[in-house]
């Protein structure tokens, strides 16, 4: 974030020193009364609050040098998220931030920084789920094919490097979901900070998060049973070929055996 903040047009806010997976940035020029803040998260995922669509793509682009192993470009704006916002109409000073409508609605507090990151990490859950639902569905389809040769009895088109190729394509997608994300418990951030923490769950309600998660994990646990059969099927093949090959070396043991008793019977009976 030091380039673009030494750009000049915008300036990093101060987050909690615990708060480690995201930058926090506000325009330094206004466009009208409402701020326009950029949320990055360390994940990949960027939230932009009151940023016209032009200034989001130059944003953007001075940032795909950092870039590692990204999505396709067409998965990213499938997946991309918009929300309105507004401010409390509320007339008490203690009004909270919520989701209501459809709508993101803003407390009236006179720092509304760790609000906005907290509505911005649940939309960045939900985009990357999103993505991860969307390569699921990728792979699910890139083996109807084979399943679809089993029902019917035909021949397996993998070979015992694919079946691996499509075990470790799971595991990566398994371990993506349950161990590397937040996704299935709320991030310890929160759980000092009630108020946030409130609306980290509403967002994550709002989204769907959780059964979309148990759905996932149902979908992957089916792929693997499935992997599982195949790598299972060509473990048979492959000891039945081995099998084979031990009993053809044998009957050809066997054979050259035959010949040199064959041979010697010969040579013993012209000595006679």
């Amino acid at each position: 974030m030091v380039h673009i903040v030494q750009e000049g047009l915008y300036e990093e806010k101060e987050l909690p020193p615990d708060l480690e997976n995201a930058k926090y940035l506000t325009a330094l020029y206004t466009i009208d009364a409402e701020p326009r803040d950029i949320v990055v998260f360390r994940q990949g995922a960027v939230v932009f609050w009151n940023i016209p669509v032009e200034e989001q793509s130059n944003f953007l682009t001075s940032l795909r040098i950092f870039e590692q192993d990204p999505y396709e470009v067409k998965v990213v704006e499938h997946e991309a998220e918009t929300m309105d916002y507004m401010h409390s109409k509320s007339t008490e000073s203690n009004s909270k931030g919520k989701i209501v409508n459809n709508k993101v609605v803003l407390s009236k507090s006179t720092d509304i920084t760790m609000e906005k990151y907290t509505h911005s990490n649940g939309l960045m859950d939900s985009v990357k789920l999103g993505i991860w639902e969307a390569t699921l569905a990728e792979y699910i389809e890139s083996i109807e094919d084979v399943t679809e040769n089993l029902r019917e009895g035909g021949q397996l088109k993998l070979s015992r490097k694919q079946v691996l190729q499509k075990t470790g394509e799971l595991f990566n997608l398994s371990h993506l979901i349950n161990l590397s994300s937040d996704l299935l418990d709320t991030p310890d951030f929160y759980w000092d900070r009630d108020d946030l923490e409130r609306l980290y769950k509403q967002s994550q309600s709002y989204f769907n998060i959780s059964n979309r998660t148990r759905v996932m994990n149902n979908k992957l646990s089916h792929c693997m049973d499935l992997v599982d059969l195949l790598r299972d099927h060509l473990n048979t093949k492959h000891e039945v070929r081995l099998e084979w090959m031990i009993i053809i070396l044998i009957l050809v043991e066997v054979l050259f055996e035959i010949v040199h008793v064959v041979e010697r019977r010969q040579a013993s009976s012209s000595v006679d």
